[in-house]
């Protein structure tokens, strides 16, 4: 495996983890949009991230149920 395949492999995770994040981030926005502004207002990134892991978690137990 050459160096650019595995940069643009890298690269392509990356890209998959921000989206991932990025409509974690949007989901929270949507169900829960004091708590997400109260969040950002305050500079507090912990309960954010938390809240955004959970969403994800959630959302990968429900697909795993489905599969």
């Amino acid at each position: 495996m050459s160096f650019a395949q595995r940069s643009l492999s890298l690269a392509a995770i990356i890209g998959v983890l921000t989206t991932v994040f990025a409509g974690g981030l949007i989901y929270l926005l949507v169900t829960q949009p004091v708590s997400t502004a109260e969040s950002i207002a305050k500079g507090e990134v912990s309960p954010l991230v938390a809240a955004v892991a959970g969403v994800l978690y959630q959302a990968l137990q429900g697909l795993f149920k489905y599969l």
